[in-house]
C-alpha cells in the first residue's frame, strides 16, 4: 500500500498527518476550522483516499497558519506515499458539478510544482475559514507535492458550492493521476 505518515511542528502549527492513497475513503480530521475540516473529509470520501489530519494552530491570530502548513505536509505525505511514481497514469482531468458550479481540475504528476487557480469568491469567509486561504492551500500542496495542478471554476454562485466542487474535482482528479496503469515511469525521460 502507498501510505505516508508526517509530523511537522513550527512555532504557529504542530500538524500530524497519515495518507493511504489506495484507501477507502475514511477520514478523522481535526483542524479547528470547522468548513476545512468539511472540505478534507470530502476530499478523502471522493478520492477516495484514507486520510488523518491533526492540526493544533495558532487560530487565534487567523487561520492562515493552518492552512497553508496542512497544504505543506499534505503535500509532503502525498509525495512520499507515491514513492517510485513507477506506473502512475500521471496525468488526468476532473470536471465535477455541484448544483450551479462546476469546476474543471487538471493534475500532471510530473516532479515539477507549478500551480494556477482561476476561483474567485463573493464572501470572506466560508465559516471561520478565510476564502482567500484555500488558494495558499492547494499552492502549498502542490509546491510540496511536486505536481502541476490548474484548478478552473467554471461558473457558480454560491461560494460553499463553488469550493466544494473544487475539492471533489482535486480529489478525483489526484486519485486518477496517482493510479496504476502501468510498470514503468511515465516519463520520456526516464524519471519523474
Amino acid at each position: 500500500m502507498r501510505t505516508a505518515k508526517i509530523e511537522r511542528k513550527t512555532n504557529e502549527t504542530d500538524i500530524f498527518i497519515e495518507i493511504n492513497i489506495d484507501g477507502t475513503g475514511q477520514s478523522h480530521i481535526d483542524t479547528g476550522i470547522g468548513f476545512f475540516d468539511h472540505m478534507l473529509q470530502s476530499m478523502a470520501f471522493h478520492g477516495p483516499f484514507d486520510l488523518k489530519v491533526i492540526c493544533k494552530g495558532d487560530l487565534y491570530v487567523d487561520d492562515h497558519h493552518s492552512v497553508e502548513d496542512i497544504g505543506i505536509a499534505l503535500g509532503q505525505a502525498f509525495c512520499d506515499a507515491l514513492g517510485d511514481k513507477k506506473g502512475i497514469k500521471r496525468y488526468a482531468s476532473s470536471y465535477i458539478p455541484m448544483d450551479e458550479a462546476l469546476c474543471l481540475v487538471s493534475i500532471d504528476i510530473s516532479g515539477r510544482s507549478y500551480f494556477v487557480f482561476n476561483v474567485e469568491f463573493e464572501t470572506e469567509k466560508l465559516g471561520s475559514m478565510s476564502t482567500q486561504n484555500f488558494k495558499e492551500f492547494f499552492r502549498a500542496f502542490s509546491h510540496n507535492a511536486g505536481i502541476t495542478l490548474h484548478i478552473n471554476l467554471l461558473y457558480g454562485e454560491n461560494d460553499h458550492h463553488k469550493i466544494e466542487t473544487v475539492f471533489k474535482a482535486f480529489s478525483k482528479a489526484l486519485k486518477e493521476a496517482a493510479s496504476i496503469v502501468a510498470k514503468d515511469i511515465p516519463s520520456s525521460k526516464g524519471v519523474l
